[in-house]
């Protein structure tokens, strides 16, 4: 597990979007979703739900904002 991506998940999680994480963190949105991804595998688990412009945080997921 890489601290940019749980950098990358967290600044996604406060700010409900993958957009304006990305330009908080000065990334492109794919880079954070591709980094949202690769953390999703690595655990087994969805961490967001995906509606339409923006996400909101699985139980998962809030478990893992929590921690």
């Amino acid at each position: 597990m890489e601290l940019r991506h749980l950098k990358t998940f967290a600044a996604a999680a406060e700010r409900e979007s993958f957009t304006r994480a990305a330009e908080m963190l000065n990334l492109t949105q794919a880079a954070v979703s591709q980094q949202i991804a690769a953390l999703e595998k690595e655990l087994g688990t969805q961490l967001f739900e995906r509606r339409g412009r923006g996400v909101c945080l699985t139980a998962a997921g809030r478990q893992l904002y929590d921690y």
